[in-house]
C-alpha cells in the first residue's frame, strides 16, 4: 500500500508541528479574538470604539534572509521580521494591527523548526500588539530543498475613517524625524549574502550570522503613542528600496523629501558592506541606513514627537525636511 509518507508528506509531523505552535499563538490573543487555533478560520471581533472603523491590510515574506537562517540553524527571529514587515507598514497609515497570520512552506517539515518559526511570528506580534490567530503550513516534497523553508505573513489593522494618514496633509517645510533601525532589517539580502558569505566571522563583539539575523525593529507601539498626542502628516517604513523608493511614498502631491545626510547615524553594519564595494548612492537606494521609520509632522511638533519617542526607548532624531515640488527625494 502506498501511503502520503511514501510520496514525502508526514502527516504525524505536520500534527506535531500545531500542537508546538497552539502554545505560541494563545500568547498573543487579545481583545477579539473569538475562536482557537485550529478552526477553518481565524476570527476577529471589531467591537466597539471605533466611529466608522477601515480595515487595513499587508502582506509580505522574510525574503533570501531565510538563507541566513538556514546556514546557521538559528531559526526563532525571523519570524519577527515577518511580523514586522507587515504590521509596520499598515501603521504607516495610521492602522492598529490587531491579527496576523501566517503561512510556512517547506520540503520536508521538521515540527521543531516550524514550532521555532511560528514562536518568533508570536514574538512580532506581541510587540505589535497584535493576535495570531491563525496560519498554514504546507509540506511540498520536490518543491523546495530539504531544510528549506518559507516564511509569509498578513496583517489586518484597524483605523477610524476621519484619522487615517494618506499624506494629504503634507505641507512644504514639514519636518523629517527619522526613527532608529536595529540593522539591516529584512531588505537587500540577495546583495549582503552576495558579498558576506562568512557568517562565522567576529563582527561588533558577535558573529557575523547574529548581526545579520537581528529582527527588524518594530515600531507598532510607539508611533501609536504619538498619534494620539500629535497630528502626524504622513509616515513611511523604509523597506526594499530604501529612501529613494520609500520615503515618497508618504507624499499624496508633488514634494521631495530634502534628507540631511550628515544627521544619519549609519550602523557599522552599513559601513562594512560599503567597504566591499557598494557605493553610497546604491546603498540609499537598496538599505534603510539605519532609519527604519519616518514620521512627517509641522515643525512645532518635532521635539514633542522626538522626546516621546526617546521616553518610549527609541532612538529619534530630525533627519530632513519637505519641500514643495519634485517627487522624490534629495540627499545632501
Amino acid at each position: 500500500m502506498v501511503t502520503y509518507k511514501d510520496s514525502g508528506v508526514n502527516i504525524e509531523e505536520g500534527y506535531k508541528s500545531v500542537k508546538l505552535m497552539k502554545d505560541y499563538a494563545a500568547k498573543t490573543f487579545i481583545p477579539g479574538v473569538i475562536n482557537n487555533l485550529g478552526s477553518f478560520a481565524g476570527m476577529f471581533e471589531i467591537g466597539s470604539g471605533y466611529k466608522n472603523p477601515v480595515l487595513v491590510s499587508g502582506t509580505d515574506g522574510v525574503g533570501t534572509k531565510l538563507a541566513v537562517a538556514f546556514a546557521t540553524k538559528k531559526y526563532d527571529t525571523v519570524g519577527i521580521d515577518c511580523t514586522a514587515m507587515c504590521v509596520n507598514d499598515i501603521l504607516c497609515h495610521g492602522a492598529k494591527p490587531v491579527f496576523f497570520l501566517d503561512y510556512i512552506a517547506c520540503g520536508k517539515l521538521e515540527a521543531e523548526v516550524a514550532s521555532d518559526l511560528v514562536k518568533g511570528v508570536s514574538d512580532g506580534c506581541s510587540q505589535a500588539g497584535c493576535a495570531l490567530i491563525g496560519g498554514e503550513t504546507a509540506e511540498m516534497p520536490g518543491f523546495y530543498k530539504e531544510g528549506e523553508y518559507d516564511l509569509a505573513g498578513f496583517a489586518v489593522g484597524l483605523v477610524d475613517k476621519d484619522k487615517i494618514i494618506d499624506g494629504s496633509k503634507i505641507e512644504d517645510g514639514n519636518v523629517l524625524i527619522g526613527i532608529a533601525s536595529s540593522g539591516i532589517h529584512s531588505n537587500g539580502y540577495s546583495l549582503v549574502r552576495k558579498l558576506i558569505t562568512n557568517f562565522d566571522e567576529e563582527f561588533n563583539g558577535k558573529t557575523m550570522g547574529e548581526e545579520l539575523l537581528t529582527p527588524t525593529k518594530i515600531y507598532v507601539k510607539p508611533v501609536l503613542k504619538v498619534l494620539e498626542n500629535f497630528d502626524v502628516k504622513g509616515m513611511a517604513h523604509v523597506t526594499g528600496g530604501g529612501f529613494y523608493e520609500n520615503i515618497p511614498r508618504m507624499f499624496k502631491g508633488d514634494f521631495t523629501a530634502v534628507i540631511n545626510k550628515e544627521s544619519l547615524e549609519i550602523p557599522e553594519i552599513f559601513k562594512h558592506i560599503m567597504s566591499l564595494g557598494v557605493d553610497e548612492n546604491h546603498m540609499f537606494n537598496t538599505f534603510n541606513m539605519g532609519i527604519g521609520f519616518v514620521i512627517c509632522a509641522a515643525k512645532e511638533d518635532k521635539d514633542g514627537i522626538i522626546k516621546m519617542l526617546k521616553e518610549a526607548g527609541e532612538n529619534a532624531y530630525e533627519i530632513g525636511y519637505v519641500k514643495a515640488g519634485g517627487n522624490g527625494v534629495c540627499i545632501k
